[in-house]
């Protein structure tokens, strides 16, 4: 993803917390405690720590998320991921080296399969 394509940047070397609503596409790339909704992009780089609940359209994390994690589209760990808390998605692209430590659930695809195991764990 180009940095231009992104609507959001919340750097390195600071500290968020609360609820992020967003569309499009976010990258955090510090540290960021709360809730995050949107039906967009969510790219949490290298460097970043995210704890909390996280519910978007796609996943894509280099960094470090502890929480639940609820992907309506696709989620893509790369290498240097550390997912630790529960995930649902119905696509999930894990490269070698991440690491994911918790419950994962995939559903076919359907909307409404995510929404329902979102009210299951929540």
């Amino acid at each position: 993803m180009a940095r231009d394509e992104i609507n959001a940047f919340l750097g390195s070397g600071t500290d968020y917390q609360g609820k992020l609503n967003f569309q499009g596409a976010v990258r955090i790339d510090g540290n960021f405690n709360g809730e995050v909704e949107s039906e967009g992009t969510l790219v949490v780089g290298r460097e970043a720590k995210v704890e909390g609940v996280l519910r978007v359209g796609q996943l894509v994390l280099s960094g470090r998320v502890t929480g639940e994690v609820y992907a309506s589209e696709k989620a893509v760990l790369h290498k240097t991921a550390n997912l630790q808390g529960n995930l649902v998605t119905p696509t999930l692209v894990v490269e070698e080296g991440a690491v994911l430590e918790g419950r994962v659930t995939m559903s076919s695809g359907s909307s409404s399969a995510v929404e329902k195991e979102t009210e299951e764990i929540s």
